[in-house]
């Protein structure tokens, strides 16, 4: 992929929706929401002024053109540079399951595929997998059969879901979970594969997967042991 990333904003769950029409603005409109918490110790807070807050975990992919538009949209109208506001961040994405996804999590941006990403030499890399809830097993035995290990789920709302149908072919709802499997790398396109063959758009599942490169690890030993007979 060339110029990809996925762009996670993390903000206090009163102020979601106003990220969410931000991005849709700016042509980043198909995104998944989670929640979360946030952590930081009273002393802190004291310090800032500020209280614990619940937390919006929102994703969504973005080219590089796109991310620089809504940094700069989030920094203007929504005040993200002040203590309280949120953060937002991009991480490099490495590839994309299939043309159609691509251009269903891409709709609006200025892109072209390139080659896949510049961080060519991780031995591991992480799948997100996105799909209708209730098919984890479906994903993750599909996942198995390939050498992947365990998978953590996300429970995840959509938006902008009604845009597959002119992409996908398919129609798809916003309840979502998300997930999240390492991999080592040279087994990746292989489980990328089963999953879109076992679980994916032609499945109940409906799934799309896209993975992220990692440059570190640890916990990763029995994956290793059992990978040791795969590597290229």
């Amino acid at each position: 992929m060339n110029e990809l990333y996925l762009m996670a904003a993390i903000a206090p769950r009163n102020c979601a929706r106003q990220f969410l029409d931000l991005f849709a603005r700016h042509n980043a409109g198909v995104t998944l929401s989670t929640l979360g918490a946030g952590t930081a110790g009273n002393e802190l807070l004291d310090y800032f002024g500020l209280e614990k807050t619940e937390k919006a975990v929102i994703f969504s992919v973005v080219t590089r053109s796109t991310w620089r538009s809504v940094k700069s949209a989030m920094q203007r109208e929504l005040k993200i540079d002040v203590p309280g506001t949120g953060i937002a961040f991009i991480v490099p994405m490495s590839s994309i399951g299939g043309k159609k996804p691509l251009q269903f999590l891409t709709d609006g941006q200025d892109h072209e595929t390139g080659e896949e990403s510049v961080l060519k030499n991780t031995k591991y890399e992480l799948l997100v997998v996105i799909a209708n809830q209730g098919y984890t097993e479906l994903i993750m035995d599909a996942a198995r059969e390939e050498q992947a290990g365990g998978g953590t789920v996300l429970h995840a709302k959509g938006t902008g879901m009604e845009k597959a149908e002119k992409f996908l072919g398919v129609t798809l709802v916003n309840e979502k979970e998300m997930v999240l499997i390492v991999v080592k790398t040279a087994t990746k396109n292989r489980i990328m594969r089963a999953i879109m063959d076992k679980a994916g758009l032609n499945s109940d599942a409906k799934s799309i997967v896209f993975s992220l490169p990692v440059t570190g690890t640890a916990g990763m030993r029995l994956l290793e042991l059992a990978g040791d007979d795969t590597d290229e």
